[in-house]
């Protein structure tokens, strides 16, 4: 998706707030919101936050940084209980001269995946999804060895 793409959405289901996420060094989600009227500002130049205040990032003399929305994860969230729309993204993190954020986990992951590209490889993810039945919830006794 495009950033003119996301914008003409945002005013078709005239969203109020976007929501800008990242994960931090331990893969907690943190982020902001924004309104409406800042989301064009974001996406060009990025929101400025202060690093410092997610553990892990960056020390209080170098703690400005920048969040700059990926249009490829917008999303729209469910509508609220008072109708209001929101919409979300996840961000890249830049230093306030523009360089990528060494401490981005996102961006580790985005240089990684490069390295192994080079390399003529790829990178396969995927869920590897498990459950077992049990005869009671008081009694953990597996009933399925399958």
């Amino acid at each position: 998706m495009t950033r003119d793409e996301v914008l003409r959405i945002v005013e078709k289901n005239d969203i109020d707030i976007i929501r800008l996420w990242f994960p931090d060094i331990l893969g907690h989600m943190k982020g902001f919101a924004i309104p409406r009227t800042e989301l064009e500002g974001a996406m060009d130049h990025g929101m400025g936050f202060d690093g410092s205040s997610i553990e892990g990032f960056a020390r209080i003399h170098e703690s400005d940084l920048m969040a700059v929305p990926d249009p490829n994860t917008f999303v729209l969230m469910p509508e609220q209980l008072d109708s209001s729309r929101a919409a979300a993204m996840f961000c890249d993190l830049l230093t306030t001269d523009g360089k990528p954020y060494a401490g981005d986990p996102r961006g580790v992951l985005k240089r990684n995946l490069a390295k192994i590209a080079e390399q003529g490889m790829v990178f396969n993810v995927g869920p590897e999804i498990e459950f077992f039945y049990f005869k009671s919830s008081e009694t953990p006794e597996i009933l399925d060895h399958s």
